[in-house]
Protein backbone atom coordinates (compact mmCIF):
# COMPACT_ATOMS: atom_id res chain seq x y z
CA UNK A 1 0.00 0.00 0.00
CA UNK A 2 1.33 3.59 -1.11
CA UNK A 3 0.81 7.04 0.49
CA UNK A 4 0.48 9.94 -0.94
CA UNK A 5 2.69 12.87 0.29
CA UNK A 6 1.66 16.81 -0.19
CA UNK A 7 4.75 19.11 0.36
CA UNK A 8 5.08 22.54 -0.50
CA UNK A 9 6.70 23.26 -3.81
CA UNK A 10 9.51 24.92 -1.86
CA UNK A 11 10.63 25.03 1.96
CA UNK A 12 13.41 27.32 2.72
CA UNK A 13 14.13 27.05 6.41
CA UNK A 14 16.38 29.26 8.99
CA UNK A 15 17.46 32.52 9.97
CA UNK A 16 16.48 35.12 7.26
CA UNK A 17 14.32 32.88 5.18
CA UNK A 18 11.38 35.61 5.00
CA UNK A 19 13.91 37.65 3.31
CA UNK A 20 13.86 35.62 0.32
CA UNK A 21 10.01 35.92 -0.75
CA UNK A 22 11.23 38.30 -3.58
CA UNK A 23 13.56 36.00 -5.16
CA UNK A 24 11.17 33.19 -4.97
CA UNK A 25 8.00 35.09 -5.91
CA UNK A 26 9.93 35.76 -9.12
CA UNK A 27 11.07 32.73 -9.64
CA UNK A 28 7.60 31.24 -9.76
CA UNK A 29 6.50 33.65 -12.50
CA UNK A 30 4.31 35.73 -10.05
CA UNK A 31 4.16 39.28 -10.64
CA UNK A 32 1.25 40.81 -8.51
CA UNK A 33 1.00 39.58 -5.55
CA UNK A 34 -1.27 40.98 -2.22
CA UNK A 35 0.07 40.03 1.15
CA UNK A 36 -2.67 38.94 3.55
CA UNK A 37 -1.78 39.49 7.36
CA UNK A 38 -3.11 41.35 10.72
CA UNK A 39 -2.13 44.49 12.21
CA UNK A 40 0.33 43.42 14.19
CA UNK A 41 2.67 42.35 11.81
CA UNK A 42 1.73 45.78 10.08
CA UNK A 43 2.67 47.68 13.53
CA UNK A 44 6.58 45.44 13.74
CA UNK A 45 7.52 46.29 11.02
CA UNK A 46 7.72 42.68 9.42
CA UNK A 47 5.39 43.82 6.26
CA UNK A 48 7.42 46.58 5.82
CA UNK A 49 10.31 44.26 5.49
CA UNK A 50 8.77 41.97 3.44
CA UNK A 51 8.12 44.62 0.97
CA UNK A 52 11.75 46.11 1.22
CA UNK A 53 12.27 42.37 -0.17
CA UNK A 54 9.64 42.81 -2.68
CA UNK A 55 10.58 46.15 -4.19
CA UNK A 56 14.02 45.12 -4.39
CA UNK A 57 12.80 42.68 -7.46
CA UNK A 58 10.74 45.60 -8.70
CA UNK A 59 7.06 43.45 -7.66
CA UNK A 60 4.76 45.68 -6.35
CA UNK A 61 2.24 44.49 -3.51
CA UNK A 62 -0.43 45.72 -1.98
CA UNK A 63 -1.92 44.76 1.61
CA UNK A 64 -4.93 43.31 3.32
CA UNK A 65 -4.51 43.45 7.08
CA UNK A 66 -8.02 42.96 8.69
CA UNK A 67 -7.52 39.26 9.47
CA UNK A 68 -8.74 37.99 12.85
CA UNK A 69 -7.77 35.44 15.22
CA UNK A 70 -9.72 32.38 14.56
CA UNK A 71 -10.50 33.21 11.08
CA UNK A 72 -14.64 33.48 10.37
CA UNK A 73 -16.35 33.45 6.98
CA UNK A 74 -17.24 37.71 7.55
CA UNK A 75 -13.41 37.74 8.19
CA UNK A 76 -12.10 36.65 5.16
CA UNK A 77 -14.78 38.38 3.05
CA UNK A 78 -13.23 41.64 2.84
CA UNK A 79 -10.31 40.16 1.35
CA UNK A 80 -12.11 37.40 -1.30
CA UNK A 81 -13.84 41.38 -2.66
CA UNK A 82 -10.04 42.69 -2.86
CA UNK A 83 -8.78 39.59 -4.56
CA UNK A 84 -12.23 39.51 -7.24
CA UNK A 85 -11.83 43.15 -7.93
CA UNK A 86 -7.73 43.10 -7.91
CA UNK A 87 -5.42 41.79 -10.72
CA UNK A 88 -3.82 39.73 -7.98
CA UNK A 89 -1.57 36.57 -9.49
CA UNK A 90 -0.39 35.12 -6.00
CA UNK A 91 -1.08 35.65 -1.91
CA UNK A 92 1.79 36.06 0.37
CA UNK A 93 0.62 35.21 3.98
CA UNK A 94 2.76 36.56 6.77
CA UNK A 95 1.44 36.13 10.60
CA UNK A 96 0.52 33.28 13.07
CA UNK A 97 -1.98 30.39 11.56
CA UNK A 98 -4.92 32.66 11.57
CA UNK A 99 -3.63 35.13 8.63
CA UNK A 100 -2.52 31.87 6.80
CA UNK A 101 -5.51 30.01 7.21
CA UNK A 102 -7.46 32.97 6.21
CA UNK A 103 -5.23 33.19 2.76
CA UNK A 104 -5.89 29.98 2.02
CA UNK A 105 -9.68 30.77 2.00
CA UNK A 106 -9.29 34.00 0.34
CA UNK A 107 -7.01 32.11 -2.47
CA UNK A 108 -9.83 29.54 -3.04
CA UNK A 109 -12.81 31.78 -2.45
CA UNK A 110 -10.98 34.70 -4.48
CA UNK A 111 -10.49 32.13 -7.50
CA UNK A 112 -13.87 29.64 -7.69
CA UNK A 113 -16.82 31.99 -6.05
CA UNK A 114 -19.18 30.66 -3.87
CA UNK A 115 -19.35 30.26 0.33
CA UNK A 116 -16.68 28.71 2.28
CA UNK A 117 -19.65 26.09 3.71
CA UNK A 118 -19.16 24.91 -0.31
CA UNK A 119 -15.15 23.59 0.58
CA UNK A 120 -16.18 22.02 3.76
CA UNK A 121 -15.00 18.62 4.50
CA UNK A 122 -15.94 16.23 3.53
CA UNK A 123 -15.45 17.43 0.37
CA UNK A 124 -11.87 17.40 -1.21
CA UNK A 125 -10.74 20.60 -2.70
CA UNK A 126 -7.99 19.86 -5.04
CA UNK A 127 -8.75 23.11 -7.25
CA UNK A 128 -5.80 24.82 -7.17
CA UNK A 129 -6.15 28.53 -6.24
CA UNK A 130 -3.91 31.39 -6.43
CA UNK A 131 -0.51 30.37 -5.44
CA UNK A 132 -0.02 31.25 -1.50
CA UNK A 133 3.98 31.97 -0.44
CA UNK A 134 3.34 31.08 3.94
CA UNK A 135 5.81 33.21 6.11
CA UNK A 136 4.95 32.21 9.51
CA UNK A 137 5.90 34.16 12.47
CA UNK A 138 4.73 31.43 15.52
CA UNK A 139 6.02 27.95 15.75
CA UNK A 140 2.74 26.32 16.37
CA UNK A 141 0.30 25.62 13.44
CA UNK A 142 2.62 24.38 10.71
CA UNK A 143 -0.62 26.02 8.50
CA UNK A 144 2.64 26.71 6.12
CA UNK A 145 2.92 23.46 4.81
CA UNK A 146 -0.75 21.91 5.16
CA UNK A 147 -3.21 21.23 3.24
CA UNK A 148 -5.74 22.00 5.59
CA UNK A 149 -7.57 25.54 6.55
CA UNK A 150 -10.50 26.13 9.69
CA UNK A 151 -12.55 28.90 9.26
CA UNK A 152 -15.65 29.68 11.24
CA UNK A 153 -19.29 30.02 10.53
CA UNK A 154 -20.19 32.48 13.14
CA UNK A 155 -24.43 31.82 12.06
CA UNK A 156 -24.13 28.93 14.14
CA UNK A 157 -20.97 28.94 15.81
CA UNK A 158 -18.89 26.01 13.50
CA UNK A 159 -15.40 25.71 13.00
CA UNK A 160 -15.44 24.41 9.47
CA UNK A 161 -12.62 22.51 8.51
CA UNK A 162 -11.34 22.26 5.22
CA UNK A 163 -9.09 20.12 3.23
CA UNK A 164 -7.46 19.61 -0.34
CA UNK A 165 -4.46 20.00 -1.86
CA UNK A 166 -5.88 23.04 -3.39
CA UNK A 167 -5.00 24.74 0.38
CA UNK A 168 -1.43 23.65 0.57
CA UNK A 169 0.90 26.77 0.05
CA UNK A 170 2.85 27.02 -2.72
CA UNK A 171 6.60 28.05 -0.98
CA UNK A 172 6.95 28.30 2.86
CA UNK A 173 9.71 30.33 4.22
CA UNK A 174 9.97 29.52 7.84
CA UNK A 175 11.82 31.93 9.50
CA UNK A 176 12.42 31.39 13.34
CA UNK A 177 13.88 34.89 13.74
CA UNK A 178 10.33 36.44 13.21
CA UNK A 179 9.15 34.01 16.80
CA UNK A 180 11.78 36.24 18.61
CA UNK A 181 9.37 38.50 19.55
CA UNK A 182 5.85 36.67 20.53
CA UNK A 183 4.62 36.94 23.91
CA UNK A 184 5.40 34.00 26.62
CA UNK A 185 1.40 33.27 26.25
CA UNK A 186 1.43 32.84 22.34
CA UNK A 187 4.88 30.96 22.93
CA UNK A 188 2.97 28.18 24.82
CA UNK A 189 -0.48 28.02 23.43
CA UNK A 190 1.07 28.00 19.64
CA UNK A 191 4.03 25.41 21.31
CA UNK A 192 1.79 22.96 22.88
CA UNK A 193 -0.49 22.94 19.48
CA UNK A 194 2.46 22.15 17.86
CA UNK A 195 3.04 19.08 20.05
CA UNK A 196 -0.55 18.23 19.75
CA UNK A 197 -0.33 17.78 16.14
CA UNK A 198 2.95 15.68 16.21
CA UNK A 199 1.60 13.13 18.34
CA UNK A 200 -1.75 13.18 17.21
CA UNK A 201 -0.02 12.24 14.26
CA UNK A 202 1.76 9.35 15.26
CA UNK A 203 -0.91 7.83 16.71
CA UNK A 204 -3.41 8.53 14.13
CA UNK A 205 -5.19 5.75 12.48
CA UNK A 206 -3.78 7.58 8.74
CA UNK A 207 -0.21 7.65 10.03
CA UNK A 208 2.34 5.96 7.46
CA UNK A 209 6.00 5.40 7.64
CA UNK A 210 6.30 8.94 6.41
CA UNK A 211 4.55 10.59 8.65
CA UNK A 212 5.64 9.30 11.69
CA UNK A 213 9.44 10.11 10.65
CA UNK A 214 8.27 13.84 10.52
CA UNK A 215 6.25 13.25 13.81
CA UNK A 216 8.83 11.66 16.01
CA UNK A 217 11.53 14.32 14.75
CA UNK A 218 9.04 16.71 15.51
CA UNK A 219 8.68 15.89 18.88
CA UNK A 220 12.12 15.43 19.79
CA UNK A 221 12.61 19.02 18.69
CA UNK A 222 9.62 20.78 20.31
CA UNK A 223 9.61 18.80 23.76
CA UNK A 224 13.09 19.78 25.00
CA UNK A 225 12.75 23.48 23.73
CA UNK A 226 9.16 24.63 24.42
CA UNK A 227 9.66 25.87 28.15
CA UNK A 228 12.86 26.96 26.96
CA UNK A 229 11.14 29.44 24.86
CA UNK A 230 8.79 30.32 27.44
CA UNK A 231 10.81 31.19 29.76
CA UNK A 232 13.22 33.09 27.46
CA UNK A 233 11.98 34.10 24.61
CA UNK A 234 15.34 35.56 23.41
CA UNK A 235 16.88 32.32 23.48
CA UNK A 236 17.87 31.47 19.67
CA UNK A 237 18.86 27.78 19.89
CA UNK A 238 15.37 27.23 21.27
CA UNK A 239 13.34 29.16 19.02
CA UNK A 240 14.92 27.82 15.58
CA UNK A 241 14.09 23.90 17.09
CA UNK A 242 10.80 24.87 18.01
CA UNK A 243 9.68 26.24 14.50
CA UNK A 244 11.60 23.81 12.57
CA UNK A 245 9.40 21.15 14.60
CA UNK A 246 6.47 23.02 14.55
CA UNK A 247 6.77 22.65 10.72
CA UNK A 248 7.49 19.32 11.11
CA UNK A 249 4.43 18.44 12.76
CA UNK A 250 2.80 20.11 10.31
CA UNK A 251 3.74 17.94 7.88
CA UNK A 252 3.13 15.57 9.83
CA UNK A 253 -0.85 16.09 10.58
CA UNK A 254 -0.89 17.12 6.94
CA UNK A 255 -0.59 13.58 5.77
CA UNK A 256 -1.61 11.47 8.49
CA UNK A 257 -4.25 13.68 9.98
CA UNK A 258 -5.55 15.06 13.44
CA UNK A 259 -7.49 13.23 15.69
CA UNK A 260 -9.57 13.18 19.09
CA UNK A 261 -8.02 16.63 20.65
CA UNK A 262 -8.22 18.90 17.44
CA UNK A 263 -12.01 17.39 17.37
CA UNK A 264 -13.35 18.53 20.74
CA UNK A 265 -10.91 21.58 20.35
CA UNK A 266 -12.45 23.15 17.45
CA UNK A 267 -15.93 23.67 19.17
CA UNK A 268 -14.56 25.30 22.20
CA UNK A 269 -12.94 27.62 20.15
CA UNK A 270 -15.97 28.22 17.98
CA UNK A 271 -18.26 28.78 20.77
CA UNK A 272 -16.24 30.22 23.50
CA UNK A 273 -13.59 32.09 21.62
CA UNK A 274 -10.35 30.58 22.84
CA UNK A 275 -7.38 30.39 20.94
CA UNK A 276 -7.21 27.26 18.89
CA UNK A 277 -3.77 26.36 20.16
CA UNK A 278 -4.92 26.82 24.00
CA UNK A 279 -8.46 25.06 23.52
CA UNK A 280 -5.83 22.45 22.44
CA UNK A 281 -3.31 22.30 25.61
CA UNK A 282 -6.57 22.48 28.14
CA UNK A 283 -7.48 19.10 26.41
CA UNK A 284 -3.99 16.72 25.37
CA UNK A 285 -3.73 15.50 28.69
CA UNK A 286 -7.09 14.06 29.50
CA UNK A 287 -7.86 13.19 25.61
CA UNK A 288 -4.37 11.50 25.86
CA UNK A 289 -5.21 10.01 29.36
CA UNK A 290 -8.41 8.38 27.02
CA UNK A 291 -6.72 7.48 23.92
CA UNK A 292 -3.87 5.24 26.02
CA UNK A 293 -5.02 1.82 26.28
CA UNK A 294 -6.07 1.50 22.75
CA UNK A 295 -2.13 2.38 21.67
CA UNK A 296 -0.48 1.93 24.32
CA UNK A 297 3.17 1.08 21.65
CA UNK A 298 2.58 4.18 20.26
CA UNK A 299 2.31 6.71 22.97
CA UNK A 300 5.40 5.02 24.73
CA UNK A 301 7.46 6.11 21.77
CA UNK A 302 6.05 9.85 21.88
CA UNK A 303 7.24 9.67 25.34
CA UNK A 304 10.37 7.87 24.22
CA UNK A 305 10.80 10.95 21.89
CA UNK A 306 10.00 13.59 24.19
CA UNK A 307 12.96 12.54 26.37
CA UNK A 308 10.72 12.16 29.13
CA UNK A 309 10.86 8.29 29.36
CA UNK A 310 13.92 6.06 28.29
CA UNK A 311 14.46 3.25 25.74
CA UNK A 312 14.42 0.64 28.92
CA UNK A 313 11.62 1.96 30.05
CA UNK A 314 8.30 -0.65 29.55
CA UNK A 315 5.42 0.77 27.84
CA UNK A 316 3.21 1.45 31.14
CA UNK A 317 5.45 3.08 33.16
CA UNK A 318 6.46 4.94 29.59
CA UNK A 319 2.75 6.49 29.81
CA UNK A 320 2.86 7.20 33.32
CA UNK A 321 5.92 9.21 32.76
CA UNK A 322 3.89 10.45 29.33
CA UNK A 323 1.16 11.52 31.26
CA UNK A 324 2.85 13.21 34.35
CA UNK A 325 4.62 15.39 31.59
CA UNK A 326 1.78 16.60 29.81
CA UNK A 327 -0.17 17.60 33.31
CA UNK A 328 3.30 19.15 34.66
CA UNK A 329 3.67 21.54 31.02
CA UNK A 330 0.25 22.46 31.49
CA UNK A 331 0.84 23.70 34.92
CA UNK A 332 4.29 25.57 34.16
CA UNK A 333 2.87 27.20 31.37
CA UNK A 334 0.22 28.25 32.64
CA UNK A 335 -2.71 26.76 30.66
CA UNK A 336 -5.82 27.68 32.46
CA UNK A 337 -9.59 25.48 32.77
CA UNK A 338 -12.56 26.08 30.62
CA UNK A 339 -13.68 27.98 34.00
CA UNK A 340 -10.27 29.86 34.58
CA UNK A 341 -10.60 30.82 31.19
CA UNK A 342 -13.97 32.92 31.96
CA UNK A 343 -16.33 30.75 30.00
CA UNK A 344 -20.11 30.71 31.55
CA UNK A 345 -20.30 27.40 33.18
CA UNK A 346 -24.25 27.05 32.50
CA UNK A 347 -23.64 27.65 28.84
CA UNK A 348 -21.15 25.43 28.73
CA UNK A 349 -22.72 22.68 30.21
CA UNK A 350 -25.76 23.16 28.52
CA UNK A 351 -23.82 23.30 24.98
CA UNK A 352 -21.86 19.91 25.54
CA UNK A 353 -24.42 17.71 23.37
CA UNK A 354 -23.75 20.54 20.03
CA UNK A 355 -20.16 20.26 20.61
CA UNK A 356 -20.13 16.56 20.68
CA UNK A 357 -21.65 16.39 17.62
CA UNK A 358 -19.97 18.75 16.05
CA UNK A 359 -16.42 16.89 16.96
CA UNK A 360 -17.78 14.03 16.05
CA UNK A 361 -18.93 15.44 12.57
CA UNK A 362 -15.93 17.11 11.63
CA UNK A 363 -14.37 13.36 11.27
CA UNK A 364 -10.90 13.82 13.20
CA UNK A 365 -12.17 11.60 16.19
CA UNK A 366 -12.71 8.47 13.98
CA UNK A 367 -8.63 8.85 13.23
CA UNK A 368 -8.56 8.64 17.16
CA UNK A 369 -6.67 5.24 18.54
CA UNK A 370 -9.89 4.97 20.55
CA UNK A 371 -12.63 6.57 18.92
CA UNK A 372 -15.22 7.90 21.06
CA UNK A 373 -19.04 7.75 21.18
CA UNK A 374 -20.68 11.09 21.41
CA UNK A 375 -21.21 10.16 25.36
CA UNK A 376 -17.79 9.54 25.75
CA UNK A 377 -16.97 13.09 24.23
CA UNK A 378 -19.27 14.51 26.95
CA UNK A 379 -17.54 13.26 29.79
CA UNK A 380 -14.49 14.42 28.75
CA UNK A 381 -15.47 17.85 27.94
CA UNK A 382 -17.13 17.47 31.96
CA UNK A 383 -13.78 16.20 33.05
CA UNK A 384 -12.13 19.09 31.79
CA UNK A 385 -14.32 21.56 33.58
Amino acid sequence: MSTQIILPRILQVGDGASKEAGSILKNLGCKRPLIVTDPMMVNLGYVARLQESLNAVSIHSDIFQDTVPEPTVSSIQAGVDKVRDGNYDSIIAIGGGSPIDSAKAIAILGKYGGVMRDYKFPRIVNEPGLPIIAIPTTAGTGSECTKVTIITDETNDEKMLCVGIGFMPTAALVDYSLTLTLPARTTADTGIDALTHAMEAYVSKKASLYSDSQAIAAMKLIAPNLRKSFHDGSDQKAREEMMLGATLAGVAFSNASVALVHGMSRPIGAFYHVPHGLSNAMLLPMVTEYSIPSAPARYADCARAMGVASEIDNDEVANSKLMDELYAINKELQVPTPEQFGIDREHFFNNLQVMAEQALASGSPGNNPRVPSADEIIQIYRKLW
